[in-house]
């Protein structure tokens, strides 16, 4: 296993565009940090970001996710871009010619990506704990260590999203039309999510529940947004009648969902691969 990763990151360090996009990526998510210093002072109107609880723990976990989240779309082009390279330059090929089976092929490129979720993962706890450290009003042992699982959400929502890249980086070759087609299956989803929770059931939850089952609205349901869950956001709603119910928690249903896509990602990968005349 580590020669197939090793071969992947040679890969991806010798070619310059790759080599950009991931070191920004991580440059990106050290930006959280910068949110601390977010302050406006318009005389009665006072807003600092830090004062209002963001980087509190166990908050943090959940918000600093969240946001992280976002910026997973570098390591995609990184991802996609390492699939269609391969069919580009001819390395693919060559690493067949040379011994590599498919099976080892397919296996090294998810390797990668799961190297990838994980070096994030660990980057944000590290970036997360030492914020928190420095700005929560809360720093009891087992304060700070709460809600952890919102990590475990973000590793899985990761793999299972690069996961699917990988996938589209072999069923269309080209990174260009693989990212189209990552954008078409969003817009999709969001179309039927607007059809079948306005459309077809507007009276009970049945829409959501089906919508639940699709790949970016299973990855996009591990971590809810965290915004609503701020105490001066509650307040603004209890004063204007709204109240706020959502369920902000990790449920462990949808990382089995996600899970799931994850595998079939990755075997259809390996299928495609397998069928396909080289």
């Amino acid at each position: 296993m580590k020669r197939l990763v090793s071969i992947e990151l040679q890969k991806i360090w010798k070619n310059k565009a790759s080599r950009v996009l991931t070191l920004t990526y991580f440059v990106l998510l050290s930006f959280i940090a910068l949110i601390a210093s977010i302050k406006f002072d318009l005389g009665v109107f006072k807003f600092h970001l830090a004062e209002m609880g963001i980087f509190n723990f166990p908050f943090i976990w959940h918000f600093n996710t969240y946001v992280a989240a976002w910026l997973k779309f570098f390591l995609a082009i990184v991802i996609v871009s390492m699939m269609a390279n391969e069919y580009s330059y001819g390395t693919l090929k060559q690493n067949l010619i040379d011994g590599l089976s498919k099976k080892e092929f397919i296996l090294s490129k998810f390797l990668t990506v799961v190297l990838f979720a994980l070096c994030s993962t660990v980057f944000v706890f590290i970036m997360s704990l030492i914020l928190g450290l420095c700005f929560s009003s809360y720093n009891e042992f087992d304060v700070i260590f709460m809600d952890l699982d919102y990590l475990l959400a973000f590793f899985v929502k990761l793999t299972g999203f690069f996961s699917f890249c990988l996938f589209l980086g072999i069923l269309v070759k080209r990174s260009a039309f693989a990212l189209g087609f990552l954008l078409v299956w969003s817009v999709f989803e969001g179309i039927a999510k607007a059809l079948l929770v306005f459309k077809l059931f507007p009276e009970s939850t049945t829409g959501y529940t089906i919508m639940k089952f699709l790949p970016l609205e299973a990855m996009s349901n591990l971590i809810i947004e965290p915004f609503t869950r701020l105490s001066v956001i509650r307040s603004i709603g209890t004063q204007i009648g709204v109240e706020n119910t959502k369920d902000y928690g990790v449920h462990y249903l949808s990382i089995f969902i996600v899970l799931v896509w994850t595998f079939l990602f990755v075997y259809f990968s390996y299928k495609l691969l397998k069928n396909r005349d080289l």
